[in-house]
This record gives C-alpha cells, structure tokens and sequence, in this order.
C-alpha cells in the first residue's frame, strides 16, 4: 500500500473548502439566512397538496395567488390587483398585474422565468379539480359552477363563475392551495413537481434533503418592490420538539412557533408572560389562533355511553378550562365559552352563552339523566394523541370527582384520524383550524349534509341545516352573522362536543428578528422579516 503524504496548505484549504461549503449552506457568511423548524416534515412543494401546517408554510414562501390576506384577516390584492363581483354574485372578474414573473428555471426559454397570464389560474384551478392530481383541497371549489367555473377571456383577466352567491368565497382564494402554478414545469416533471417547485413567491427553491432540511433563497426578481429582505431561509425537521427547543435557545434558530410542556415553563410564567431573564435575547408574540380545541362525540352511536344529551351537557360543565389553561399551557388560549367559533373571527359573539364551570350544575344534569353520582354509567374512553395526554388527564381528574370513570388511550395520530373518519371512535379529542377567515369554516364541521371530514362527530339536526344553507345564501355580514349565532346556540344546547378552548400563537423569536407578522391563521409570512 502506497502512502500519499499531503502538504500542510493543501489539508487546511480542504478543511476550509468543507466547513465553508456547510457554512455557506447553513447562510453563516453574512447573508441574512432566517432559520426555523418545522416538527412534522414538509411532505410535497406543490400548492396542491397545501394541506397541513408543515407543507403550507413552505408553500406560501414559495408561490402566490390572486389575493392574500392582511394581518387583519382581510382580502387584499396579490397577483389580482383589482376584482369587481356580478350584481347577482354568481361571478367575479379579476384584474391581473402584469410584472409577476415565475421563477428562472431551465425548463423556461432562456433560463428565464416568463410572465403569469390569466390561462395559468385556469390551469392551476383546474388541475385542483382534476381527479388525476388527486388534490385533498378539491373540495374548496364546491361552490362554483359546475361548467367553465373558471375562464380567461384575455391575459390580464381571469374570471369565476360561482353556483350561487357565497360570501366566503375570497377568504377561500387566499389559501395555498389556489397558488397559480406554470403547465410547462408541472407537465415536465409530473409527480415529482413535490420536490421540485416553481412558483412566483418572494423565496424560490434551492435545495430539499428529505427529512433533514430545506433551503430557499431569495428571488430577486419578485414584484413587491423591496421584498423579501432577507436572503433565504432554512427550515430544518427536529422531531423532538424539545431538541429543537434547545436549538431556539441556543440562537441556533431564529423563530419557534407553539409550545410543550416539557419547556413551557423555561420561557412563560404561569400567567403567560415571557419570563423576565429572557426579554433582552426573545420575544413573545400571543393573539387570537383560529383554531378551536374540543372532545369530539360520536353522534351516530345509539350505545355510545355519552348518547344522552344531558350527560354531554354535564360534561361540558364539570371541568376548570381557566385553571386547565394556567396549569398545562401557561395561560395561552381562552376558555371555550361563547360557542365552537374562535375569537379572532369578525363573527365571534361573546354574548352567546356557552358552558362554564359548574359543578353543582353538572352533578344535578347528571342525576336527572338518571346517573347521580355517575352510577349506572359504564367507563367512558376518551382516546387522544401523546401531546394532549396531560390535558385529557387534568379533565378526567376533575370528572372522577362527579363520580364519572374515564379511561385516557392514547394512539398515533394518523391512526386516530382514520378511526375517527370511519365512526369507530366514540370519545376522541380534536381541533378545527380555520381554512379561511369566515366562521362558516367552523359551522360546517356540524352540517347534516357533510361526512367526516369535517363532520367528525356526525351531528345531524335538521334546524341546524336549515340555518346553515339560509347562511351561504345571504350576502349581507350582520344577517349572516346573526344566523351563525343561531347555530351556535344549537350547537351548545346538544353539546356534540365537550368546549376546551379556543386557541392563541405562542410565537417566540430572536430579538435581531424584525418584522413577524401577527395572524390568527398563524401563517408564517417571511417576505417582509428582517434580520439585523
């Protein structure tokens, strides 16, 4: 065997050349690279296949649609700059921009990404429809015509037709999965399109290690003038959310999004404030989530232990949600005590009375079902995921006291989901987060007329219906809003479900981040962040 005896220069310029490629792919050469983990991994770049968190976020980086939202919740312009809607509300015309550009990919004549045209919405909203695409959103289109919903009579101007008048309709458009995608690039690479994406967003792709991290970088051709300000990000997948933890608070990442018990007492008090030997280095954003947390009932079950109203209703009073709150999520979310509908939504009524807590009411609801003390009832299984194990415990605890049996199991979530998509589950714990900013995304999860998802207790109540369909036919805010008061109130009468609480962010940043925006969808929007 032959030995090679290399130069000092030769290996410390090979040790360079490795940690400077890491460096350089990690932005720790002066660029302004924003780093964040996502838990769960990012499963497809393609906006038809925007359904979860974790692919979402990434997503939104890397495309636009027609319109966004505000941090306020409403419709403004994006590749639309201006729309007018049909006097009888069946149609709506947009105005396009003409400067959004997709972006440079060899597949584009000369390297160099062309121009969005108003054909390329049709595509986009036709391949969602497509049954060969197999897109989970294709559901958001039910309420378009059912020929030519979308057409272009020239480039700038793209047109949807509707079946009826449906208000929600914009907050809709705003989603990622109505992103407008290139045919060519999507024909090119079929399938693979996941992994390898082309939009017009203020970041576009550079590099995805499954599993490990991705990387995007700044386009510099985006229409927003000054944006994006950074020049990429990199979102890693620590799936111990105490490991990534651990990397937040080494400043190894600049932003962290929710929280664990197994840490939420090392950054909040109890009373949900950042503590104090933290303010100079974080800081904490908390508003209104969209998103509303509860114990699911199986509605279709006539052997179901819980198939008495009164009982459900007796759960609903029987259990502290302030002091749940204090003790497992350090005072982040409200109780659930006006309805399913969250704070946050324009439609929010906190003059709805919902439950709250009241022993004594609860032990008499249940003595007049004919179960003082609990007797007669058999032991109720409530099945949830590991993460809210502690929370479904604190409740049992507090029920036992009511004289009520309740056994916790706990499976995968994908498991648990399934379970309860085919009505084999008779107590589960779940949460609705909103599609879009209109409390008929909420509502819908009871109507009659729906399966699950997104009725995963299968209610059916005939007034409810009722209501519901008056509500997409009215056009005017404050009636709709008094309707969907109207089902909030059957809703709480039948109590299909047990209220916990509606949601808030628990959104920690490095203090040299500037700019996070502050959404009750808690979409993470990078392209106006800065990093100093």
């Amino acid at each position: 065997m032959k030995y090679f005896q290399y130069p000092f220069f030769f290996i410390a310029a090979m040790i360079c050349f490795v940690s400077c490629s890491i460096n350089v792919e990690d932005g720790e050469t002066g660029k302004k690279i924003f780093k964040y983990n996502q838990p769960n991994t990012i499963t497809s770049l393609d906006p038809a296949f925007a359904k979860s968190q974790n692919n979402i976020w990434a997503i939104h980086h890397l495309y636009n649609g027609l319109v966004e939202l505000d941090e306020g919740l409403n419709v403004k312009p994006s590749i639309a700059e201006s729309w007018e809607t049909a006097e009888d509300g069946t149609s709506i015309t947009f105005k396009l921009r003409d400067d959004v550009y997709f972006h440079d990919h060899p597949q584009f004549e000369g390297g160099k990404g062309r121009k969005v045209v108003a054909s390329d919405f049709v595509y986009s909203f036709n391949r969602i429809l497509d049954e060969q695409t197999g897109s989970p959103g294709a559901w958001i289109f039910d309420a378009l015509a059912e020929e030519t919903p979308f057409s272009a009579p020239d480039e700038s101007t793209f047109v949807i037709r509707l079946k009826a008048p449906f208000k929600p309709i914009m907050g809709i458009l705003s989603m990622q999965y109505c992103s407008v995608v290139p045919k060519e690039i999507v024909e090119h690479f079929g399938a693979d399109f996941r992994s390898n994406p082309v939009g017009t967003g203020p970041f576009q792709f550079k590099n995805w290690l499954e599993g490990q991290a991705l990387f995007l970088r700044k386009n510099e051709n985006y229409f927003e003038a000054g944006l994006p300000k950074l020049d990429g990000v990199k979102i890693s997948f620590i799936g111990d959310r105490k490991t990534a933890f651990l990397e937040f608070k080494q400043g190894k990442l600049d932003y962290m999004s929710g929280l664990e018990s197994s840490f939420a007492d090392e950054l909040l008090t109890k009373e949900g404030a950042l503590q104090d030997e933290l303010k100079n280095d974080i800081q904490f954003i908390k508003i209104p989530f969209l998103n509303s947390e509860y114990l699911g009932i199986n509605m279709n079950k006539d052997d179901n232990p819980l198939s008495n109203k009164l009982v459900r209703q007796a759960l609903n009073y029987g259990f502290d949600r302030d002091l749940m709150l204090k003790q497992l999520r350090n005072s982040v979310g409200k109780s659930a005590d006006s309805g399913f509908t969250p704070r946050g939504l324009p439609s929010y009524d906190n003059t709805i009375k919902g439950y709250e807590y009241n022993p004594e009411l609860s032990k008499a609801l249940l003595a007049q079902a004919g179960h003082p003390n609990g007797n007669g009832l058999p032991e109720i299984q409530l099945m949830t995921t590991k993460a809210y194990v502690d929370l479904c415990t604190f409740i049992a605890r507090q029920w036992k006291e009511l004289g009520l049996n309740v056994k916790i199991e706990s499976v995968e979530s994908a498991t648990l989901r399934n379970m309860i998509k085919e009505g084999k589950v008779d107590f589960f714990r779940g949460s609705w987060i909103a599609d879009y900013p209109d409390g008929e995304s909420f509502l819908v999860v009871f109507n009659g007329d729906k399966t699950a998802p997104p009725n995963y207790t299968q209610f059916k109540n005939k007034k409810y219906d009722e209501l519901y369909e008056q509500a997409l036919n009215e056009d005017d805010d404050s009636k709709r809003y008094e309707l969907y008061k109207e089902m909030e109130k059957i809703v709480i009468d039948e109590a299909p479900v047990i209220f916990l609480f509606y949601d808030e962010t628990a959104v920690f940043a490095r203090s040299n981040i500037k700019g996070i925006s502050k959404n009750a969808l808690n979409l993470l929007d990078l392209k106006r962040v800065d990093k100093e």
